[in-house]
């Protein structure tokens, strides 16, 4: 059985485009790949981050003119040490004339991007061929997960070793301190300025009010 060598390879996005902070992302795929439960034909589709509460995201993936979906895919926060310019896919590796494997999708400027869940018996064999561990979900959340978005959101999701070891995903998928709930629950980018500033501009007049009215309270103890 062959293999092609693509466990960890870290490509742009061929013809992608990312766009709003909902993390709108154009991507033209010149061949099929495969996405947890199905495979896309090779075509272009717009990816979109549904919701990002926590250690659990949801990354909806609709067609070009965004009046179809063809799934709500379930997927943990992926950190990269080195922000992308521009959009960037990872993939597995895969039995020779198989699609593609999506691994994970990294939105422009973000160290934070999204590793998707696929269900339990892929997982497995994902874990196998590429000989690291791979999140899964139950096999029938995938059957139709356009249906399944609010159970996705409380799905038991666990990792598949390459031994065949199924394991809780704290014990293998280990965030950096840095992260957490809170900062998964804000959103990255303010909607009319594409930047966080105006949020960091706020804190920073908290404070110095903080250590005005501090001064004042202890002038007037005098």
């Amino acid at each position: 059985m062959t293999m092609f060598a693509f466990a960890g390879l870290i490509v742009p996005a061929p013809s992608a485009k990312a766009d709003g902070w909902s993390q709108k992302t154009v991507v033209t795929f010149h061949e099929q790949v495969e996405m947890p439960g199905r495979v896309l034909a090779a075509g272009t589709y717009v990816f979109k981050a549904a919701d990002s509460q926590g250690d659990r995201h949801i990354v909806q993936v609709f067609n070009k003119n965004e009046n179809h979906v063809y799934g709500a895919f379930p997927a943990i926060p992926d950190y990269k040490l080195k922000p992308r310019e521009k959009t960037v896919i990872t993939f597995g590796e895969r039995v020779a004339g198989a699609p593609e494997a999506v691994k994970a999708w990294f939105y422009p400027g973000d160290s934070y991007g999204h590793e998707f869940v696929y269900p339990k018996t892929r997982a497995v064999e994902l874990a196998k061929a590429n000989r690291q561990p791979v999140p899964s979900m139950p096999n029938e959340l995938a059957a139709n997960s356009r249906k399944h978005v609010a159970a996705l959101k409380q799905a038991p999701l666990k990792v598949q070793k390459p031994t065949e070891e199924e394991v809780e995903i704290a014990e293998v998928f280990v965030p950096p301190p840095a992260y957490s709930a809170a900062f998964c629950a804000l959103p990255k980018r303010s909607p009319k300025t594409g930047s966080p500033l105006p949020l960091i501009g706020l804190f920073g007049l908290l404070s110095i009010g903080s250590v005005l009215g501090v001064r004042l309270s202890f002038n007037g103890t005098r």
